[in-house]
């Protein structure tokens, strides 16, 4: 049975109003429960946890209550709402059936421990800018119904160069206490080869920290996920402490066709000429895509039109691409 610690901090993140804090005391106890035998109670609990959090997602107007990072966190990390599934990622299909396999292994996890095996939840994304990375990590974490967190690493390496190593500690301790998923964007900042020219001793520290970091077990089932586009720079000692590493593709024509067809409704959009249209989306990173789509929906609906043209998605695309040229033009 759960202790009286478990039972004080349950209630004391209730008063808060921290509901992901309870959530997760509840998910300890349910691991506890199903470690000493009580399979059937472990399941209600775990059952009821997502039960709860089912029924705060599909609120029409009321925010997702998961508690933001407080104190030295709050400039280390971001709280993301979650509102993608998985199914509204394109993705190919041996990527999709992988990222399936995570979500299975995380939901059955205590299935898995009570046979002496340990879900995967370290995961490295690799793949070019645009191809999907952080939607679907937002998706996976929509899939679990977690939080998104995103690490700032600009905050943690350069803003606190000479605490760096403790920062990183923070964070982790955060995996801890809160479970969600916590995404490491640009991964390669922290990952980079210790051999490398432009390396200096405090990285090396760093990454040597990461390292000893990623080893430490989990007792909420955090889920940690490093995304780069250059895997090439990634110390192998690092890649060997990931449980999977998924590769993804900048989006196919077939692909963008696909992500624009289901970004369109419930509009009709029955007579684009494609042959139009994708080669304007090539380029653009899938959120971009979707974007430019939602935006063409706006309009047709503020005009009362139910129906899209080509002219419409090309000129909310062109945008995009305009955005994208101008912020890598600012950023040279």
């Amino acid at each position: 049975m759960s202790n009286a610690k478990q039972i004080l901090a349950m209630l004391r993140s209730r008063a808060e109003g921290d509901d992901e804090r309870f959530y997760s005391i509840a998910l300890q106890i349910a691991a506890s429960e199903a470690r000493q035998g009580h399979r059937t109670t472990a399941e209600e609990l775990r059952a009821a946890v997502d039960e709860a959090r089912g029924k705060v997602s599909r609120g029409a107007s009321v925010a997702i209550p998961f508690s933001k990072p407080r104190g030295d966190l709050e400039s280390l990390i971001d709280l993301k709402p979650a509102k993608l599934r998985l199914a509204d990622v394109v993705l190919d299909s041996a990527l999709y059936k992988r990222l399936q396999d995570i979500v299975r292994q995380q939901q059955k996890r205590e299935w898995l421990r009570e046979h002496g095996k340990t879900p995967n939840r370290r995961v490295l994304f690799v793949g070019p800018p645009g191809s999907g990375k952080t939607m679907t990590a937002e998706a996976l974490a929509g899939e679990l119904k977690l939080p998104l967190f995103v690490i700032r690493l600009e905050s943690l390496i350069t803003r606190f160069m000479g605490e760096t190593a403790s920062k990183l500690r923070l964070v982790f301790d955060e995996t801890l206490r809160h479970r969600g998923v916590y995404l490491f964007d640009e991964f390669d900042a922290i990952g980079g080869r210790r051999n490398a020219t432009n390396d200096v001793a405090e990285m090396r520290r760093v990454l040597n920290s990461f390292l000893q970091l990623m080893e430490q077990p989990n007792a909420t089932d955090s889920i940690l996920i490093g995304a780069t586009n250059h895997p090439e720079l990634l110390d192998r000692a690092l890649l060997r402490r990931f449980d999977a590493i998924l590769e993804f593709s900048a989006p196919s024509d077939e692909q963008i066709q696909s992500l624009l067809k289901s970004s369109l409704k419930p509009l009709r959009a029955s007579r684009l000429n494609w042959s139009v249209v994708v080669p304007k989306a090539r380029g653009l990173s899938q959120s971009e895509i979707v974007r430019a789509a939602e935006d063409a929906v706006k309009t047709a609906i503020l005009d009362e039109r139910n129906t899209l043209t080509t002219g419409d998605i090309v000129e909310r695309l062109d945008e995009r691409a305009q955005m994208r040229e101008a912020f890598s033009t600012t950023t040279k």
